[in-house]
């Protein structure tokens, strides 16, 4: 890629979410036709850029020319006149030759407010809504959503056209929930930003453990949505833990693509600028929980587990009781055999494997976690501290069967390895 072609790209990746969002409005609500008009003046900045330079405000440079490409096609087409009458008198007066201004209209933030609430509806299936999100405001081509995935670009594709018919059929309106409404709908937004970063943290298939551009794209959207939203805690709770987790991603991986367990990782090479943003975000999430007198939620409560752990200059200094109790919090309000888990964890650190152990068995004896490759693991680890290998082997050993990430399993394999050693002496 030449190195106009690279500045239409870093642009497109910036200012297509705002562009998109700003057209939804403008062309009555149809994702779709907004979409397709971004996309035309990507291909006139592809043409005219090269000869003519960047302009000196990119964004609003895109956003004239699509509103110049929906005055030409309201013009030719009869039906969209007739559909979009009064939105086509609105483009035709907007779309006017004027100051680079386009994308400084003070309601912008408001549309791009709106596109996240539609792109991440619950109407729509998690698989659709991580798509889309990524497509609309991620600023992500279908190839590249298709490889961080590592699934077949049509499926992606056809993820994302069927969400936008399913949003056209359900007539979802382009708003942004008031009342009751807004909290459900706010969950599915944190819900889909947090997807994106746990396949990005610890990718579910694949040879990379991590996929560290899905974490970046992650963390820019719940920056986005904290500059959208700065009275909701929650928001800003998701950005705190997102933050200090991201400050961990060089150090989880070995250089030669080995797992590198949260214990024996080099705490030095821990981005201290991203655990500082966690902190400071951490805080106005728990200054804004206390202000209106209720709990801490669960993006907060796990964003004050991760700054526990970023807080220990050495594993032997994490807080182990605070993050029992932490996690004893979050249970309460998110009560998943998951979390469970990651409970008895945080319980065998601060009383000892026996104690993690006896919660260990119970998910086991309730069926809680069928197929899921970590509670074996987790298992394997605590009948390891209490000198049981032959049985911590067998844990390891289906722990690696259940396994769907290569990286994952290759260290799963080698403890197993290591289990019936130790257990052979």
């Amino acid at each position: 890629m030449d190195e106009s072609g690279a500045a239409v790209s870093a642009v497109w990746r910036i200012e297509a979410p705002r562009l998109v969002a700003g057209l939804t409005r403008l062309v009555g609500g149809d994702l779709g036709l907004a979409e397709d008009l971004a996309q035309d003046a990507l291909v006139a900045a592809l043409e005219q850029w090269p000869a003519d330079g960047v302009p000196r405000n990119p964004g609003a440079w895109l956003m004239t020319v699509a509103k110049r490409r929906a005055v030409d096609l309201i013009r030719r087409d009869r039906n969209y006149a007739r559909k979009l009458e009064l939105i086509g008198r609105e483009l035709e007066s907007d779309a006017a030759p004027g100051p680079e201004s386009a994308l400084d209209e003070p309601d912008i933030e408001d549309d791009l407010l709106r596109l996240v609430f539609t792109a991440c509806h619950p109407v729509l299936a998690a698989p659709a809504r991580v798509a889309l999100t990524l497509k609309l405001l991620g600023g992500l081509t279908t190839p590249e959503i298709a490889r961080a995935y590592l699934v077949p670009e049509a499926t992606i594709a056809q993820r994302i056209v069927r969400a936008k018919r399913t949003l056209a059929e359900k007539q979802i309106p382009f708003e942004v929930p008031q009342g009751a409404e807004l909290a459900g709908r706010l969950a599915s937004v944190l819900e889909v930003i947090y997807l994106i970063f746990n396949e990005g943290y610890a990718a579910t298939t694949g040879e990379d453990w991590t996929r560290p551009a899905l974490c970046d794209d992650a963390v820019r959207l719940a920056r986005v949505l904290s500059g959208l939203m700065p009275k909701e805690p929650e928001v800003f709770g998701l950005t705190a833990l997102l933050e200090i987790q991201s400050s961990r991603l060089t150090s989880r991986t070995s250089a030669d693509g080995g797992v590198v367990l949260l214990g024996e990782q080099d705490r030095g090479r821990w981005n201290q600028m991203f655990i500082r943003r966690g902190f400071a975000a951490l805080a106005i999430a728990e200054n804004l929980t206390a202000a209106e007198n209720r709990p801490r939620g669960p993006y907060t409560l796990q964003a004050a587990i991760a700054a526990s752990h970023a807080r220990a200059l050495t594993p032997e200094e994490t807080d182990w009781p605070t993050i029992a109790r932490l996690y004893d919090a979050l249970a309460a309000q998110v009560p998943t055999p998951v979390v469970a888990l990651n409970r008895a964890v945080a319980v065998a650190m601060a009383d000892g494997p026996e104690a993690g152990l006896t919660l260990v068995d119970a998910l086991v004896a309730a069926d809680a976690l069928p197929g899921y490759h970590l509670l074996p693991a987790v298992r394997a680890d605590l009948l390891t501290r209490l000198g049981r290998h032959t049985e911590a082997h067998a844990e390891l050993a289906r722990a690696a069967e259940l396994a769907t990430n290569a990286a994952e399993r290759a260290l799963l394999e080698q403890r197993a390895a290591e289990s019936l050693r130790a257990a052979d002496e």
